[in-house]
């Protein structure tokens, strides 16, 4: 009788292996027409998997005492594709949309996106992840830096920091 009771956890570890290979799709982020970030699948995610339809973006410091930022989210009844040749500008434009009350962004920190897609048939993500920083330039001005997977902390940030002179 001890086999019954030593399959039972593996009997939970199967009933819970779809959600831990749930992927993470690639966001990009990228300047709107007023410089300020705007978010979306990456291209890549589009081509090889198609648009997923959308639920839900949050914007967040990691660092900071209240981490979300910017969250907007689609009533259950509506939805659109998530296209790469779109983009949800910070802040939202949709007043109509639940959504918060955006929190300005400061140069110089990392910022994280995430995308939620609903649940769909083929549909491969459930959500998109991106990091971003407003980069501050010798004149001032602030840029829309997106930060690659790939990228590197090193002693600029991730390219987050002005460059020294």
């Amino acid at each position: 009788m001890k086999f019954p009771f030593a399959a039972c956890p593996l009997l939970l570890l199967a009933v819970h292996t779809p959600e831990a290979q749930a992927r993470t799709g690639e966001a990009e982020v990228r300047a709107h027409a007023n410089g300020e970030p705007c978010f979306t699948i990456s291209e890549r995610e589009e081509r090889r998997f198609g648009s997923p339809n959308f639920d839900s973006i949050v914007v967040s410091d990691p660092l900071a005492k209240k981490p979300v930022l910017w969250r907007m989210a689609m009533p259950r009844e509506r939805t659109f594709p998530v296209r790469y040749s779109m983009c949800i500008p910070y802040g939202g434009r949709v007043q109509a949309l639940p959504q918060t009350s955006a929190v300005a962004l400061e140069g110089g920190r990392v910022y994280r996106v995430r995308i939620e897609a609903r649940a769909a048939r083929g549909s491969v993500a459930g959500a998109y992840e991106a990091r971003f920083c407003l980069a501050r330039q010798h004149d001032g001005k602030l840029l829309v830096h997106h930060i690659g997977a790939d990228d590197h902390e090193g002693r600029r940030l991730y390219g987050c920091l002005p460059p020294l002179d």
